[in-house]
């Protein structure tokens, strides 16, 4: 057995991959940390509507991101064989199936929206999310275009590209959300739905970026022009989509775990909902710090696989691994020390207006962040662990796993907690909690198995 100083040797590689990766993921969340902060400056109302639009919007959004996620291994695995023919070919179909994912989810997202009416939800929430959510639905669309620039150049392991253009794109996203939120500089003061019309924008904006990027780029430029449209295989689709179907019913189980949790906090009234919102967006963001460690190991595990090198492949896996356990033991301790100073970032406690309302939701979402900083190794584990899985392109297993821990494990401890013994937030978060450790050992216990029995 390799000891931490040995694995420590990997972390730069890991890093230098994940950074740029992590900031990217960190672009789309803080897009909806954006429009929170900046719309719960009008209200716990219409914190709670942006909270329950982006709950639906999350759903479509991880199942097209759980579909493109496919194609990252799928690059990296060609690229490390040598076969640029192999890349070219990936990225058309990609681009292909996530143009169409695109259009699909936008149009399931509009035939789902008055599923908000019936959910018992505050009427007043439901009003105000409702337009919001048409807007950023339609969002989807560039979102699944950038994701085949996107995993083009993960799986080449060129990750900064698509930072950058996140990070223009959530600039763009406050500037617009400052015009159209609250009618700065001349615009109409739109509220809610100007955060909307922000998040949309800025989106069609990255897209046009990243294309205009590569495009240019001369190493880049070969994979993305010149493309036969004509030879599209549709046998070759339906292999990223065996592969990327999988994954994208792995993080639908998890995000719908996590939006059932906002209609079940719903249910318990705008000041348990507008505080679950806080909890979830802030360790939304912590886990998309797993998140791009879980890409760096779909690199890396996928480059081994395409050489062909299991002992490379065991140390890069297990040095991520390592990394991940050590920065969520962190990212746990902040939580637990400042988890009475951070909810004071998304709602105004000086103002008259709306201040006795606005207390009662820091105070529950100081609590829900003690629960929160429990799950952050559990998260940030089974995050990681499942793209070291992807790396080996095992999907069919993992997904069934998630499906168990979250569904048939988590959401019933959630719902008997909160709802029936009434212990509110609290209990929704415990199953939370539960759900995240059942899917990080369960889905550790595969890999091992699989890394012993050598089949992949």
């Amino acid at each position: 057995m390799y000891s931490l100083a040995f694995y420590k040797k990997e972390f730069a590689t890991n890093w230098k991959l994940a950074f740029p990766v992590i900031l990217g993921m960190l672009g789309h969340t803080f897009v909806a940390f954006a429009d929170n902060i900046m719309v719960g400056q009008l209200g716990a109302a219409e914190l709670a509507a942006v909270s329950l639009g982006n709950s639906f919007f999350f759903v479509a959004f991880a199942v097209g991101i759980g579909i493109s996620a496919a194609i990252t291994p799928l690059i990296a695995e060609a690229d490390g064989s040598g076969k640029k023919l192999n890349v070219k070919k990936v990225f058309k179909h990609s681009l292909v199936i996530c143009l169409s994912s695109g259009i699909i989810l936008f149009g399931v997202l509009l035939v789902l929206g008055p599923l908000m009416e019936s959910m018992k939800q505050p009427a007043e929430v439901v009003a105000l999310a409702v337009p919001y959510y048409e807007i950023i639905s339609l969002s989807l669309i560039p979102i699944m275009v950038f994701q085949a620039f996107r995993t083009l150049c993960d799986g080449l392991s060129r990750t900064k590209i698509p930072m950058y253009a996140t990070l223009i794109s959530n600039a763009l996203n406050i500037l617009f959300n400052y015009l159209l939120i609250f009618g700065n500089w001349g615009f109409p003061a739109l509220g809610v739905i100007g955060a909307g019309y922000g998040t949309l924008i800025s989106r069609v904006l990255m897209v046009i970026f990243i294309a205009v990027v590569l495009y240019r780029s001369s190493y880049f430029r070969e994979f993305i022009t010149r493309l036969n449209w004509k030879k599209t295989s549709w046998g070759y689709v339906k292999k990223i989509l065996n592969l990327g179907l999988p994954t994208s019913a792995q993080v639908f189980f998890e995000v719908t775990l996590f939006t059932m949790a906002v209609w079940l906090s719903g249910i318990l009234g705008t000041i348990e909902q507008a505080a679950n919102q806080i909890a979830l967006n802030l360790s939304s963001m912590t886990y998309m710090v797993g998140q791009g460690l879980s890409v760096a190991a779909m690199i890396r595990v996928g480059n081994q696989k395409g050489k062909k090198d299991i002992v490379r492949l065991k140390e890069v896996a297990f040095s991520l691994f390592g990394m991940t356990l050590l920065i969520e033991i962190v990212f746990a301790l902040a939580f637990l020390i400042f988890r009475y100073d951070l909810p004071l970032v998304y709602l105004d406690t000086e103002s008259s207006l709306n201040q006795v309302e606005n207390l009662k939701v820091i105070s529950l979402a100081s609590m829900l962040l003690l629960w929160s900083a429990f799950f952050q190794i559990s998260d940030g584990l089974q995050v990681v662990i499942l793209g070291a899985l992807r790396g080996i392109q095992d999907v069919n297993v993992p997904a069934l796993i998630t499906f168990i821990a979250y569904w048939v494990i988590a959401f019933p401890v959630c719902y008997i907690l909160a709802i029936e013994l009434e212990w509110g937030g609290n209990g929704i978060w415990i199953g939370l909690l539960v759900g995240l450790t059942a899917s990080a050992l369960l889905l550790y216990l595969r890999f091992v198995f699989l890394l012993r029995k050598q089949q992949f």
